[in-house]
């Protein structure tokens, strides 16, 4: 009788949105907090702007600046500062959003095709879903269909901003995922302002850009070293890319993706790491904020926002903000799970899931530039639909805040729990568990505790003899 061969046990199922490594929770607290920092400043500058804009005694002068023109007209580069802030400081933000994508790509969730797979995915339906709701609701309603992009952003500052001001906590996977998904929007956003929003191309002009590249590809190869020479670089492929038609984000993301983001023996960060710390702060605290100052200012008076709900192309944007956005990442989320046989994380829950997805329906920073190129011809429906985008991403983080704070004790707890460090040796412990060294030094910390705790009884037991002796004492002595 032949023995049955023994079927190997099945490998265990892919944990989803799992514990960090530690050097990647680290990036992404680093990251998250200067991200922060700058979402704060773009949530006050953003007010500022509407303040300006609405306030009748200061309105006119809220147009007449950011209207007014300055730079060479002979390079063609003669623009009005809403312009410089959208063209101009904005390509700071896509050379971060570049570096994040090239070190995601090759060091990061992004670098594992399974791991990949649910940031991906959820960013695609996030994207998709808002885009079909707009075009459902425009179709139907008859109204065009040309901003069908506006809702498919994601802001990651915005968002981290609306949890500082509501002080919840997220875990750090949930915040790894968060950023991964804005990473991946970033991404697809660029291939539709390049795609879609090209329309006269000058060949010269992208010839030059793309010799301009093909040289900072170089130099970076050489090793050559100095911002004399990538700067003023860069400023020319920067200007050679807006006279040539294209998007001019577009070559910030492209010097993004080229600088290395892989460390060499002896580094303690890459060139892309170090490069993407210096500019971060600029793009988040500056560039970002200067954009919103200037592009958010729209009129939110009453009839302003009754247009908002029931004009098709407002409408759209909202819908596709707040129900496309929320439906689709979570739903994208899902079928990753469904189709990878992945388990969610065992501390989480998919409301958590739904919560975040709802959080990324703050689409500010992008969806206004988007909106702003889809709309370019009537200056009025891009004021409307900018309205849209501010109401849009206000309902979104009004309804995450909701959910958020429904799990916030939760939170609160994984977060503590992912920061202890009972042996403060700089490493929490969730990250020591398997080692024997942190065990023996959590043994010795708790048996010099345990040794104090019995000196302290022996001397409370010492001063509690000594107080029932006195009693004694006094009592014998007192009068009979």
């Amino acid at each position: 009788m032949a023995t049955p061969t023994r079927t190997p046990d099945p490998s265990p199922p892919r944990k989803l949105l799992g514990r960090l490594s530690l050097p990647e929770r680290r990036f992404v607290a680093d990251a998250l907090r200067t991200e922060t920092v700058g979402g704060v400043l773009l949530l006050v500058a953003a007010i500022a702007a509407l303040v300006w804009a609405n306030v009748p005694a200061i309105s006119g002068a809220y147009d007449s600046v950011r209207s007014f023109h300055i730079g060479p007209a002979t390079l063609g580069l003669d623009l009005s500062l809403q312009h410089w802030a959208a063209d101009g400081l904005l390509a700071l933000f896509f050379f971060v959003a570049g570096i994040e994508l090239k070190r995601e790509l090759v060091a990061g969730d992004l670098r594992d095709p399974k791991a990949a797979a649910l940031p991906v995915i959820a960013a695609l339906c996030g994207m998709a879903v808002p885009a079909l709701v707009y075009l459902l609701v425009n179709v139907l309603g008859g109204g065009s269909t040309g901003g069908w992009a506006v809702p498919t952003a994601t802001d990651i500052a915005f968002a981290l901003a609306v949890l500082a001001v509501i002080g919840t906590s997220l875990p750090s996977a949930l915040r790894a995922f968060l950023l991964t998904l804005a990473v991946v929007d970033d991404l697809f956003a660029i291939l539709i302002i390049a795609v879609f929003f090209t329309s006269e191309i000058d060949f010269l002009a992208l010839g030059g850009a793309v010799a301009g590249l093909a040289l900072f590809w170089f130099l970076l190869r050489r090793d050559v070293r100095g911002w004399y020479v990538y700067v003023p670089l860069a400023l020319a492929i920067w200007g050679l890319m807006y006279n040539s038609g294209v998007h001019s984000t577009i070559a910030g993301v492209a010097m993004g993706l080229m600088l290395r983001c892989t460390r060499r023996d002896g580094e303690e960060h890459s060139p892309g790491e170090h490069i993407e710390h210096l500019v971060r702060p600029i793009s988040a605290g500056l560039a970002v904020p200067l954009f919103a100052l200037f592009s958010a200012g729209v009129s939110l008076s009453g009839h302003a926002v009754a247009q908002v709900f029931t004009r098709p192309e407002t409408l759209g944007v909202v819908l596709g903000l707040v129900v496309g956005k929320a439906v689709g990442i979570f739903g994208g989320t899902w079928l990753a799970a469904r189709f990878t046989r992945a388990e969610l994380n065992e501390d989480l829950a998919w409301p958590d899931v739904f919560a975040v997805a709802s959080l990324a329906g703050i689409g500010f920073t992008v969806s206004l530039l988007i909106g702003e190129l889809a709309f370019a011809d009537d200056p009025a429906l891009m004021d409307e639909v900018k309205a849209a985008v501010l109401i849009g991403s206000l309902i979104a983080a009004v309804l995450a805040c909701v959910l958020l704070k429904l799990r916030n004790r939760t939170y609160r707890d994984l977060t503590e729990a992912e920061d202890r460090d009972e042996d403060l040796d700089g490493i929490p412990d969730i990250y020591e568990q398997d080692k024997p060294e942190y065990h023996l030094r959590m043994a010795a910390i708790h048996e010099a505790k345990a040794a104090e705790h019995r000196r302290r009884a022996e001397a409370a037991a010492r001063a509690a003899d000594a107080r029932t002796a006195a009693g004694s004492s006094a009592g014998a002595d007192g009068p009979a």
